[in-house]
């Protein structure tokens, strides 16, 4: 996960929301939605953080709160997320994300500056994604399932790349790579053209570690 910060909702769902007898299935500018939440996410996904893409067939518009417990924040834009397709159609054990999730509640949410997402999780050599929260570590398992073995597969081959980078340059410096370099490697992880590449914000997590 990374913090995701909230831009301008559409315009189209101010007005939707202000009109009468307006709900979530009767907002017909969903793309407009779907475009907006990709974009203030950089092409990823909310949780698991693989590659989504504005349109039907590739992103999931995800309530925080569920829609069927909390109708009142429907169109609340600051609970919508874009959130993968999350292995839609195959058995319950082989999804993830939102699909996963259903109307189960979430204690913390990656786009709430308040909950500080990337303080409350951590990763392990392996790519496992943890949390010293207990309740919310089982969430990340159980609700979330974002210990899938690919997933964690994937993670574990971004962490492999940059440990390989921190070793040719320690090696190549002969001694400690300078905070400067790291920054500059945090940038070009963190500061994509649009988009950032699937699963770097990892990468990302692990540089900072090194900085502290």
């Amino acid at each position: 996960m990374r913090a995701i910060t909230k831009m301008p909702e559409p315009t189209n769902l101010t007005q939707h929301r202000n009109a009468s007898h307006s709900n979530y299935d009767n907002y017909q500018e969903k793309d407009e939605l779907r475009q907006a939440l990709v974009q203030e996410q950089l092409g990823l996904c909310c949780y698991c953080l693989e590659r989504i893409q504005p349109d039907i067939s590739s992103i999931k518009i995800e309530h925080w709160k569920c829609q069927d417990s909390y109708p009142n924040e429907q169109l609340d834009y600051d609970n919508l997320l874009g959130a993968c397709k999350g292995g839609e159609g195959k058995p319950y054990y082989l999804q993830h994300c939102d699909t996963r999730k259903g109307n189960k509640d979430l204690k913390w949410n990656p786009a709430n500056p308040g909950h500080a997402i990337e303080a409350r999780i951590f990763y392990k050599p392996d790519g496992t994604i943890a949390s010293d929260d207990s309740d919310f570590n089982e969430q990340l398992n159980e609700v979330l399932n974002l210990n899938l073995q690919i997933i964690k597969n994937n993670r574990r081959s971004i962490l492999l790349a940059i440990i390989e980078w921190w070793k040719k340059e320690k090696s190549k410096l002969q001694g400690p790579v300078p905070p400067q370099r790291i920054l500059n490697k945090i940038n070009k992880y963190a500061c994509g053209n649009g988009h950032l590449a699937p699963y770097s914000p990892v990468a990302v997590w692990w540089l900072k570690k090194k900085l502290r």
